[in-house]
């Protein structure tokens, strides 16, 4: 401020002796005289200005910094997952009917092949009473057949007639059971039945609703992840299931990577299998945290401390303890808000992390 007054000043006494020439002499004395005065007072309130604190140039800019050092750096891809089963089943008839008793209930505990509901099966019902009657002739005349033919009574082919007709009532038989089966509704895993959506007086088909049977034995966590971290994730890598509304953070590894990319929705499949978890449930979501790099000597800072210019990418540090410092900077991979500094940084060195918003090159600043 003080040599802009001064520039001023100058200016002034140049342009007032412009004119040249003894006539305008005493005039230029007092022109220079009124200019001294005038700079006189300007210097005072300076001065006095300067001791307020009003000169923004010379005051420190309060900063909060980062002691740069070391450390243990991860880099996670993050995706929403979902819990599945191997075993997830929807349990439905083999054929069409009206529901006629539900034997189970939600949350019943149930065995492979436990029958869970009957149909009416009224019409296979009264086929089986007269395929018994048959049956139970058949057998009485092949039984008595084979006494006649001990008795050398009789002809082999009776025998044979016999015993082929009572064969044939079994299969009859067999073959009516199997089809009441198709009226029942059955299990085809053990585990424990998650919901019952059918009811008494309903009628049933395959396929369509019926009782929801989970095995909590193979459950699994499955995601998807866009084809552009082919290669960047593998089996084994560590993995993070965060749980929020359990509260709970799961660490394990990935099981299974896909290696091939759907045509339609261009991703491929990844997923952890967690065994035998009682806090899982079939559909629950969740986080999956896959780290797909670590450092151990990394230097990171905040991603919000780095700012982009049109020479690339800064940041502030505090220099000497009291002066900013624009250092240029070579960023690496970021994650959960942190980025690692390949270059431009060293240990010991100090980030300006709060406060760098209003500190320019050559701030003076204090360290809170």
């Amino acid at each position: 401020m003080k040599r802009t007054v001064y520039l001023l000043i100058t200016s002034l006494v140049f342009a007032s002796c412009g004119g040249g020439g003894k006539n305008n002499s005493a005039k230029n004395a007092e022109e220079l005289a009124k200019l001294k005065t005038e700079r006189a007072k300007l210097d005072l309130k300076i001065q006095t200005m300067e001791a307020a604190g009003g000169d923004s140039s010379k005051k420190a800019v309060p900063v909060n910094v980062l002691d740069m050092q070391p450390g243990t750096f991860n880099s996670y891809v993050e995706v929403q997952a979902q819990v599945n089963g191997d075993e997830n089943v929807n349990a439905t008839p083999q054929a069409p009917g009206v529901v006629k008793k539900i034997l189970v209930k939600v949350g019943q505990h149930i065995r492979q092949g436990q029958t869970l509901a009957t149909l009416d099966a009224a019409v296979v019902e009264q086929q089986i009473k007269g395929i018994d009657a048959t049956l139970t002739l058949q057998k009485a005349l092949y039984e008595k057949q084979q006494i006649l033919w001990k008795q050398n009574i009789g002809t082999e082919v009776q025998l044979m007639s016999a015993k082929a007709q009572y064969e044939a009532a079994q299969k009859s038989r067999a073959a009516l059971l199997a089809q009441r089966d198709m009226y029942t509704i059955k299990s085809p895993i053990s585990g424990t039945v998650d919901a019952v959506n059918v009811k008494e007086g309903e009628a049933a088909s395959p396929g369509q609703n019926g009782i929801h049977v989970v095995s909590f034995d193979k459950l699994k966590v499955q995601a998807t992840l866009g084809e552009n971290y082919l290669g960047k994730v593998k089996q084994g890598d560590p993995v993070n299931l965060v749980f929020t509304d359990l509260g709970d953070t799961i660490h394990t590894i990935l099981s299974y990577v896909g290696q091939s990319v759907d045509p339609i929705s261009r991703a491929f499949q990844v997923e952890v299998r967690m065994g035998d978890n009682k806090k899982l449930h079939p559909n629950m979501s969740c986080k999956m945290q896959i780290a797909n790099y670590h450092k151990t000597n990394a230097l990171t800072v905040p991603i919000s401390v780095i700012q982009h210019t049109a020479q690339g990418d800064m940041l502030y540090i505090a220099d000497g303890g009291d002066k900013a410092k624009a250092v240029p900077v070579k960023t690496g991979r970021n994650s959960n808000g942190k980025v690692e500094i390949l270059s431009g940084l060293n240990a010991g060195d100090k980030v300006i992390v709060e406060g760098f918003e209003d500190v320019y090159d050559g701030q003076k600043v204090s360290m809170q």
